[in-house]
């Protein structure tokens, strides 16, 4: 680790990303959801219904969006303002 690298503070999360980490975590659990929809939709009326690919799209899309959040709400960002010197 370089002198540069050690002087970086590195804050807790924010606000707004615990409550992305929050949000995303709701997006796994409603694909899991949709997913057993779509499960049994495709058993029951099968694969090639309108109604078993709209739940296959909207499995896709609260992964993507669970991903995407858990992202935000997990990284860790250093803090790079420049200090301002008031001499």
């Amino acid at each position: 680790m370089t002198d540069s690298e050690e002087n970086i503070s590195r804050p807790p999360r924010r606000t707004g990303q615990k409550i992305s980490l929050i949000i995303g975590f709701i997006s796994y659990f409603a694909a899991f959801i949709t997913f057993l929809a779509a499960l049994y939709k495709g058993y029951t009326i099968g694969t090639e219904n309108p109604i078993f690919a709209s739940l296959a799209a909207s499995v896709v899309f609260f992964v993507g969006a669970g991903v995407v959040l858990h992202v935000i709400g997990a990284v860790s960002l250093p803090n790079l303002k420049i200090p301002k010197n008031d001499e």
